[in-house]
């Protein structure tokens, strides 16, 4: 192995990251429960499950099916609720060098803005991710995701609460052009933007003619979707000034290097974290060697460089 280091540190806006490898919400619950699992301090970050204003029990079970190269959930957001985040969850994390995001949701706009007021207060906390695209609950999410008006309402609240942190905006895949949905969350004052959640998704069990999930639809994740959401960072990455930052079915090096090309500053590994806890912290490792063997000296140099 070579003694060659590479620079792996990005940047995304105001926010420096020691590496672009981040663990995706909803797959690494608060970070404390994965603290004996992996050394924390080693990734560039980590976005915290969904918070919203008061606890969420989430959608009936089941809430989990396996699909060829993938995986579907429906687990509607389930959280203690921010408040409970912030005096039980938050301390257990203090001291941690990974950035720690958290991620806001809300069923109204004035929902997303009492979470984001809540965590203003807090310590911490590098920025806010505002989830305006899980598909699997009934109000709020995806319904500001799918149109540049509502994207733009919610955002513009969202920033002007957000005023400590950087405001990273989560898009939803769900929509016939991402394009103008990503410049009317910058235009708003998205500081990042997040390409993209789950694609929305069913799974029939013909013995029974139900779902196999418990909310009848849900979202759908791992290596299945990362064509296509390849495509998306950079659809959004040609039109946008801001920082990419790109997630959907990352499990190696040369995942994450498809994302960097395609215009990601950073990605967030989700899905594989359900059968590795580890799986963040090897595409790391991974990602280093990588950058070793194909003598690249400064990691930036590889985002939007697709030929």
């Amino acid at each position: 192995m070579s003694s060659f280091a590479p620079d792996l540190a990005v940047q995304l806006g105001a926010l420096h990251l020691s590496n672009p490898i981040l663990a995706a919400s909803g797959t690494f619950g608060y970070g404390v429960e994965f603290a004996g699992l992996v050394d924390l301090n080693r990734l560039g970050g980590f976005v915290v499950k969904g918070l919203s204003a008061q606890p969420m029990n989430g959608a009936p079970p089941p809430r989990l099916v396996p699909t060829a190269s993938g995986m579907l959930n429906a687990v509607g957001l389930q959280n203690v609720g921010v408040r409970a985040f912030v005096a039980e969850k938050l301390p257990a994390l203090h001291g941690c060098r990974a950035a720690v995001i958290a991620n806001a949701f809300g069923h109204s706009t004035e929902e997303y803005v009492e979470v984001i007021r809540v965590l203003e207060d807090a310590e911490g906390l590098a920025a806010y991710e505002l989830n305006i695209s899980c598909p699997n609950v009934k109000r709020g999410g995806m319904q500001y995701g799918s149109d540049p008006a509502s994207t733009g309402e919610v955002v513009t609240a969202a920033r002007q609460a957000a005023k400590r942190r950087p405001l990273w905006v989560k898009l939803s895949p769900n929509v016939t052009d991402i394009r103008p949905i990503a410049q009317a969350a910058e235009a708003a004052g998205a500081d990042v933007l997040t390409v993209a959640n789950t694609y929305l998704g069913m799974s029939i069990d013909p013995a029974t003619r139900k779902s196999r999930l418990g909310n009848q639809t849900g979202g759908l994740s791992g290596p299945a979707i990362k064509p296509l959401t390849l495509r998306l960072v950079h659809e959004v990455s040609q039109v946008v000034k801001i920082p990419v930052v790109g997630l959907g079915g990352i499990e190696s090096a040369e995942d994450a290097v498809e994302f960097l090309l395609a215009g990601a500053s950073a990605v967030q590994v989700g899905t594989a974290h359900f059968a590795n806890p580890s799986a963040s912290v090897q595409v790391l490792e991974s990602l280093s060697e990588w950058c070793r063997n194909e003598k690249i000296n400064n990691i930036n140099d590889l985002r939007g460089a697709l030929l």
